[in-house]
């Protein structure tokens, strides 16, 4: 075939012609930008272009039904915080007044505090009742117990009780004295003992020494038994006399105490009184009357010895509602398991046991939620252990349950349980797609929990009105940060970068937070040039500094084919081998760049070889496509005998990961060029996925494939032939750079739209490919060649006659052509 001077085959009938320049980059109508500047705008407040998430999420915090939590599903930086607290503001969602929480001792369980649920907006004043109570029993208990009348009741008790000592062991005192006999004690303290003892000679002796005084000739054996008679009667009667004193001892006690706890509760009752007429809940109530028997009962020897237990009587305010707030709505940027359920305090004592009390319980952002919303990002909850395991829980019980931390080591005091907590909030959890999704197969309660999904689409209308928008979005910015003023052409650069971000046909991209990074940093470089406002040029130049900040991966790819470390040819032609297109990621950024893809045919009946699935580097997605691979040869050649040979293929000098599918068409390309050994254009590229039927279908990243691939030919030198085929599909998505665009309007590159694999194998082998009609094609088409071959090879598989088995099949394989040099240095 007769080349052009430059290398450029001839036009070959069925070959898709290059799109015109006008298609590979959108414009933005100057019409649509019809101000000064952004000065000139109104800024917009709110979320703009998600008129459905809008709808949906002000149904989802409107409705009480049970179940109907809320997840927000959507790209990051489509506003979806933004939006659901606007909303939020907005249409302030009527919700249940939630009540104030307080912990209180337990005196029943002490290791069961107590919940009181008080009256909105009334938990401080409680707090600060209870701490007057507390004071009052710490600092003014005591004195007024010792008060002049109170002292003077326990006088006339003490009185009245050394009466009645005296009316038991007086007489009997008396009757002692008078038998020659007195009391002695033995001992001290606790263990002293008192004894009826004989007086001899004005002086007790011990009953033992009556004998020895006998001896002595100082008493008569008479006198000493008549002695010892009177002194065991008085013995015996001391005995019955000591037991009546301890009952009246006891009886004094008892009355004793009866009169302190008499004088605690007539001191107490009014202030306790005062509180419940303020409070009259039952569990107030019950409190209160608790604290009333503590104090009394069981806290005397405390309020004598001047100690302070007075903690046990103040209140720990958990939540509370100032008067005339409305609904909470609380965001939790670090859903950890305390964050969420609350916790409780520990404190370590001098011996180093562990302790806990109601004092030290914290709330958690589902009980400071309570009666209105808590906002969470579902991939946070899900980092943090056991988080979403007890979120499900308590929304499925509706019971909150603050658990104490775990104690370590032997130490451990003594924990403590708070009361369940009656809960009522509503969930809005956010997320992207993949979360949703395995939330909804792996969590069962999920879907019966979280019924309400509002899905944030992530581009909007390409339209006058949504440039309209992004001319308010970047007035909002610039007024807000005190950024320069963006006028019309920067604007509409912004709403030109929009549409390359969508990477869709009419769309432009609902990521404001994209776009408002790009005007920022326009404007420090408007603030580095001293411009007084931005142009297209600063978006520009913010563009190209934000992709060479992360394309240090591009960088090493061109540096490795310039030096011919990756062995890539842009010119010439080559038998079973074509120029593939890959991408890599690097944050939110795409970057292109060439890949090798070889074929090679032989005889044989081991069917194709997709060498990078063997090696396990295949995704899902490539392998199907390579499957589709086998079943387009059946369309494409239809012949009426077995596919009979051995076919591989590969991606050179790739050793990491491959899916996708937007290979398929190389990779059909390789594979009939193998076959035929009719070469394939080096200087082009193609990307497309491709059906059983031969069409070529969308792809993504079609602007960053083209300007990898272009890239590439412009390290090594632009020939004026080079370009890229790409999907008719994706023709529309196209927002190609400036230089790019500017090199195909000077004839030095173009884009290929095909629809088919039919138009992709005409450009790629400057041959018309053909179409098999009613069992036969047109000689001189690649399908017209790779039947034909296919053919002797199922006869040299002993399909046919001795006499065509005779005819030995040519082997394809990966060969160049002479025509040109290999283009890798």
């Amino acid at each position: 075939m007769a080349k052009r001077p430059n290398g450029q085959a001839k036009s070959v009938a069925g070959a898709a012609a290059p799109l015109p320049v006008s298609a590979l980059r959108w414009r933005c109508d100057p019409s649509w930008v019809p101000f000064a500047t952004t000065d000139d705008v109104e800024p917009v407040h709110g979320i703009v272009g998600q008129d459905f998430a809008a709808e949906a999420l002000r149904f989802g915090l409107a409705t009480a039904a049970p179940g109907h939590h809320v997840f927000v599903r959507g790209l990051a930086g489509t506003g979806r915080v933004t939006l659901v607290r606007s909303l939020m503001a907005e249409i302030q969602p009527l919700c249940p007044l939630s009540r104030d929480r307080c912990f209180v001792r337990n005196f029943a369980q002490t290791d069961r505090p107590r919940l009181l649920n008080l009256p909105r907006g009334q938990g401080p004043e409680f707090v600060r009742l209870m701490d007057e109570f507390a004071e009052f029993v710490r600092r003014e208990l005591r004195p007024t117990l010792n008060s002049e009348m109170l002292r003077n009741e326990r006088d006339v008790l003490d009185n009245r009780f050394q009466h009645a000592l005296s009316t038991i062991t007086g007489p009997f005192e008396n009757e002692v004295r008078q038998a020659g006999l007195a009391f002695v004690t033995i001992g001290s303290g606790p263990s002293a003992q008192t004894r009826i003892a004989p007086v001899v000679e004005g002086k007790p002796v011990p009953p033992e020494s009556l004998d020895e005084l006998v001896a002595d000739g100082r008493l008569s054996e008479e006198e000493a038994r008549a002695i010892r008679d009177r002194a065991e009667q008085f013995t015996a009667r001391l005995a019955q006399v000591a037991e009546h004193v301890q009952s009246v001892q006891n009886d004094h006690e008892e009355e004793a105490r009866s009169l302190v706890k008499r004088q605690v509760r007539a001191v107490l009752v009014p202030i306790v009184d005062r509180i419940v007429g303020a409070f009259p809940q039952d569990g107030v109530r019950d409190f209160l009357d608790e604290v009333l028997t503590d104090a009394s009962e069981r806290r005397l020897r405390e309020i004598e010895a001047g100690k302070d237990f007075t903690r046990l009587y103040r209140v720990n305010l958990a939540v509370r509602h100032p008067r005339g707030e409305g609904c909470p709505v609380v965001l939790e940027v670090t859903p950890s398991l305390p964050n969420l359920l609350g916790t409780i305090d520990r404190e370590v004592s001098a011996s180093g046991r562990i302790r806990s009390d109601h004092m030290m319980i914290r709330a958690g952002s589902l009980l400071r939620a309570d009666g209105g919303f808590l906002l969470l990002e579902a991939r946070e909850v899900l980092a943090e252990p056991g988080a979403w395991r007890m979120l499900m829980r308590t929304l499925r019980t509706g019971k909150l349950e603050i658990i104490p931390p775990e104690m370590a080591g032997p130490w451990g005091g003594r924990t403590i349980t708070p009361e369940a907590v009656d809960l009522n909030v509503k969930i809005v959890l956010i997320g992207d797609d993949e979360t949703y999704a395995f939330l909804d197969a792996t969590d069962p309660d999920f879907p019966h929990l979280f019924k309400v999904l509002v899905d944030f689409d992530s581009t909007i209308d390409r339209s006058a009105a949504s440039a309209g928008v992004y001319a308010s979005v970047v007035s909002r910015i610039a007024r807000d940060e005190h950024l320069p003023p963006f006028d019309a052409e920067a604007v509409a650069g912004l709403v030109e970068h929009g549409a390359r971000v969508a990477a869709r046909a009419g769309k432009l991209t609902a990521q404001f937070g994209r776009v408002g990074d790009v005007a920022r940093e326009a404007a420090f470089v408007a603030n580095e040039t001293g411009a007084t406002r931005v142009g297209r040029e600063q978006v520009g130049e913010a563009v190209r500094r934000a992709r060479r900040r992360a394309d240090l991966p591009a960088r090493r790819f061109r540096d490795l084919v310039r030096d011919g470390t990756l062995r890539v040819r842009l010119s010439g032609t080559a038998i079973g081998q074509v120029n593939g297109l890959a991408v890599v990621h690097a944050g939110p950024l795409v970057y292109g760049f060439p890949q090798r893809i070889t074929a090679t045919v032989a005889p044989g009946g081991g069917g194709m070889i997709n060498i990078d699935r063997e090696a396990e580097l295949s995704g899902a997605i490539h392998t199907k496509g390579f499957y589709i691979l086998a079943g387009l040869l059946r369309t494409l050649l239809q012949v009426d005998h077995p596919l009979v040979f051995d076919a591989s293929i590969a991606f050179e000098q790739s050793y990491g990961g491959i899916d996708g599918d937007s290979a398929s068409a190389a990779e059909t390309a390789a594979l009939l060029s193998a076959l035929t050994t009719i070469p394939i254009r080096q200087d082009l590229a193609i990307t497309g996925a491709i059906d059983q039927t031969g069409l070529v279908m969308s792809i993504g990243a079609v602007n960053e494939k083209i300007e990898g691939f272009f890239d590439a030919c412009v390290e090594l030198g632009l020939t004026g032939t080079q370009g890229v085929i790409i999907p008719r599909a994706d023709a529309g998505d196209l927002m190609l750079r400036e230089d790019v665009v500017d090199a195909c309007a000077a004839g030095q590159f173009r884009v290929h739209g095909v629809d088919t694999i039919h138009e992709a194998v005409s450009v790629l082998t400057n041959r018309p490919a053909g179409m098999v009609v009613d069992g036969t094609c047109a000689p001189g088409t690649v399908l017209s060649a790779a039947r034909a071959q296919a053919r002797l090879f199922w006869e040299a598989a002993g399909g046919a006659s001795s006499s065509k088995k005779s005819r030995r099949p040519a082997r394809g394989r990966a060969a160049e052509s002479d025509t040109e040099d290999e283009a890798s240095v």
